[in-house]
C-alpha cells in the first residue's frame, strides 16, 4: 500500500498574512515567510485536516492529497 501525503497550496498573491492558518493548523506545516504569506515549510507534517483551507478568509489555501509514487 503507498502511503498518502498532503500538498499544501498557498496563492500568495490572494495571501494578505493574516496568520489565521498558522494558528489554527494542529501541526505548524505554516509559517510567515519573509514577504508576509503564509508558507507550508513543514509539508511532511501535514494530517491532511484542512483546518488552513477551511479558516483562510482570503481562498488561498488549497489542500490535496497527492500519491508519493506521482
Amino acid at each position: 500500500m503507498t502511503a498518502s501525503r498532503f500538498e499544501v497550496i498557498v496563492n500568495t498573491s490572494w495571501c494578505k498574512g493574516c496568520e489565521l492558518c498558522i494558528g489554527i493548523c494542529p501541526k505548524k506545516v505554516l509559517v510567515l515567510n519573509e514577504r508576509m504569506k503564509a508558507d507550508p515549510v513543514h509539508i511532511d507534517k501535514c494530517i491532511g485536516c484542512r483546518q488552513c483551507e477551511n479558516t483562510c478568509p482570503d481562498m488561498a489555501i488549497t489542500v490535496r492529497e497527492a500519491n508519493e509514487n506521482a
